[in-house]
């Protein structure tokens, strides 16, 4: 850890300053004021989540560009879009296609500064500590979270939203800037074996042939369904719980400090406990949630608690699943088989997107839509018990 202190605070602020940290914050806080100003409906915003299923089948390929060029070139592709997309958002004159097709923008450019990128730098530099690591790198969008969230709340309250756009442009410049100067050149990973890189047409086959790989995949699907709350609902779910406020950037602010809790927590967890074990608890959390939230009990402190479990599941999850996929699969293949674990999470937030949107537009609720998805996440979770933990047990993949 201490001799390799500069690649994982490069990837660390990397991924916090980048889209996997701003997509997650900003449209919760800026989206009320978008409906308000463009006379949007909550359903129609929502359906919008279904576009992640468009530029999901992307991201696989942002993993294989990290795995053939490096992770600081492919990292440079997305940080030289990200202020670019917030630019046209500032610009937006009211119609809901122009939100769309920055939107794809962003999405299908922007993902090369997200977790399959940058987790693959805590792969390469550590192994003894690789779960502390991967806790690490991941904690900075809840690090992000934590401070921006509130501060954005504010700003956008006092300048409104194209302001805030602006700030978010100069914010990732800067940010950008510096992860390109913290990353150092490509290495491999500890312990591995100098070969000639493998062709795409060998290494997928040897991953769809893997029992692991299907098991992680179904269990991404069913326990991400609720995955666009976190993304651009909660502020709206508040509101329809009667929050207001500062409470509400009481909640947010719980939000983030779940999301920091559940990196360390998880982190801490893989290094000590069986992957699959963590996996079942911290990834089940969220149906508790869920529940709470839709139960009636709309106190402050009862919301506050559900939200804090939304978000220690939303933080656990990228070092439970990056860790299993680091001790499963060669590292060379690692991004590569984690653009797929990310394409099956896009899928399954968009589908989770589409069933939001069509009981808002039948009910007028949210209740339905949490209950069902509680029920997934409780399903999902319990899938983990499938992995039985085998540490090393890479995936039979030649040189």
């Amino acid at each position: 850890m201490r001799a390799n202190w500069r690649p994982l605070l490069a990837a660390t602020f990397g991924l916090g300053t980048g889209y996997a940290a701003l997509s997650v914050y900003t449209p919760s806080v800026i989206a009320p004021h978008l409906l308000e100003e463009f006379g949007w409906s909550k359903s129609e915003f929502a359906a919008l989540g279904v576009l992640s299923l468009v530029v999901a089948f992307c991201i696989p390929f942002a993993g294989r560009l990290a795995d053939v060029l490096g992770t600081r070139l492919a990292a440079a592709v997305g940080i030289v879009a990200l202020p670019l997309s917030f630019v046209a958002y500032g610009q937006m004159t009211g119609p809901l296609w122009q939100y769309v097709v920055i939107y794809l923008f962003q999405n299908v450019f922007c993902i090369t500064t997200t977790a399959t990128i940058y987790t693959r730098v805590a792969v390469q530099y550590t192994q003894r500590a690789r779960g502390l690591s991967l806790a690490i790198v991941a904690s900075g969008p809840a690090v992000t979270g934590a401070i921006l969230g509130p501060l954005l709340n504010g700003f956008i309250e006092a300048q409104g939203w194209r302001a805030t756009y602006h700030l978010l442009t100069g914010f990732a410049v800067v940010c950008g800037i510096l992860t390109l100067l913290l990353l150092p050149p490509e290495r491999r990973a500890t312990g591995a074996v100098a070969a000639p890189r493998r062709r795409a047409r060998e290494d997928y086959p040897a991953i769809f042939r893997t029992p692991v790989f299907w098991v992680i995949i179904a269990a991404m699907l069913l326990v991400n369904l609720p995955q666009v709350l976190a993304l651009s609902q909660m502020k709206l779910l508040l509101l329809d719980n009667n929050v207001t406020g500062d409470a509400i950037s009481l909640i947010l602010s719980a939000f983030a400090v779940g999301v920091l809790a559940g990196r360390f927590i998880a982190g801490l967890a893989l290094d000590r406990l069986p992957a699959h074990v963590v996996g079942l608890l911290c990834l089940g959390l969220p149906g508790m949630g869920l529940l709470l939230i839709a139960s009636g009990y709309d106190s402050v402190p009862v919301l506050t608690f559900a939200v804090l479990c939304i978000g220690f599941a939303f933080g656990g999850e990228g070092d439970i699943v990056a860790y299993i996929v680091s001790h499963r699969f060669p590292v060379a293949i690692y991004s590569s088989v984690m653009g797929l674990v990310t394409t099956a999470i896009s899928i399954s937030a968009s589908v989770g997107a589409v069933l939001l949107s069509v009981t808002l537009d039948r009910t007028g609720r949210f209740d339905p839509f949490l209950i069902g998805c509680a029920a997934a996440v409780f399903v999902g979770s319990l899938m983990f018990l499938l992995l039985r933990d085998k540490p090393h047990d890479a995936v039979p993949v030649a040189a």
